[in-house]
């Protein structure tokens, strides 16, 4: 039997790329989806509260019992909840952009973060400060969200959610030593252009990587 990892989505955008990337990434493992369009309203009008965390714990509660070996966490402002969903987990819980942060911080104290979604750029900031404070380091971030490229990609209009997102991350390469986008659907937007002159870090494959890494460790 194949591994099978839940993972746990707050939108639609998420989905195609996840999917790609552990095609990619490791096509022996199954996964299974678990969804709640109102996980992402419910985070951004009332944030992480008790009612919040209830509402994502059913999920991940309901990929335990359909046979999930690991959760992935794939919508970014729930991830400051992965310590608390853990204590009541049966199996890991992973976020799918802390492998993503912890690798910006190797290239630099200068940190760029472009969202698509208000909760997801403060959110990124902070989990971004607080790796940095574990080694005792100092860093400066910059964000800069675009909530039209979320309503476009929804509204089915890829070309203008990709055009979008490249503008912020052109006109933050200048002033940072890399640029992370802080949603997984986000990845789309780097995919057929050139480089650009600071690495621009997505996290659908370290996501991936990183889920693999906790399955081993708890082995």
């Amino acid at each position: 039997m194949s591994l099978r990892i839940g993972l746990v989505h707050a939108t639609l955008a998420p989905v195609e790329p996840m999917v790609a990337a552990f095609r990619t990434q490791a096509p022996h493992v199954t996964v299974m989806h678990f969804m709640d369009e109102g996980l992402l309203p419910l985070a951004e009008s009332e944030g992480l509260t008790a009612a919040a965390l209830a509402a994502i714990g059913h999920l991940v509660r309901r990929a335990e019992d359909s046979g999930a070996e690991a959760v992935l966490l794939t919508c970014s402002a729930y991830s400051p909840a992965v310590p608390e969903l853990q204590r009541g987990a049966r199996v890991p819980i992973v976020s799918a952009d802390e492998a993503m942060l912890r690798g910006a911080l190797g290239y630099g104290t200068r940190i760029g973060i472009v969202a698509t979604v208000a909760a997801a750029g403060p959110t990124t900031a902070a989990l971004l400060q607080n790796l940095a404070a574990e080694s005792g380091r100092k860093i400066f971030t910059e964000v800069a969200v675009v909530i039209e490229a979320f309503a476009a990609l929804k509204a089915g209009n890829g070309e203008r959610h990709d055009a979008l997102v490249r503008e912020q991350i052109a006109a933050l390469v200048p002033r940072v030593d890399a640029v992370v986008l802080a949603q997984i659907s986000m990845a789309r937007a780097t995919v057929g252009v050139p480089a650009w002159s600071k690495p621009v870090l997505t996290s659908p494959e370290a996501s991936v990587r990183a889920v693999l890494a906790r399955l081993n460790q708890v082995a």
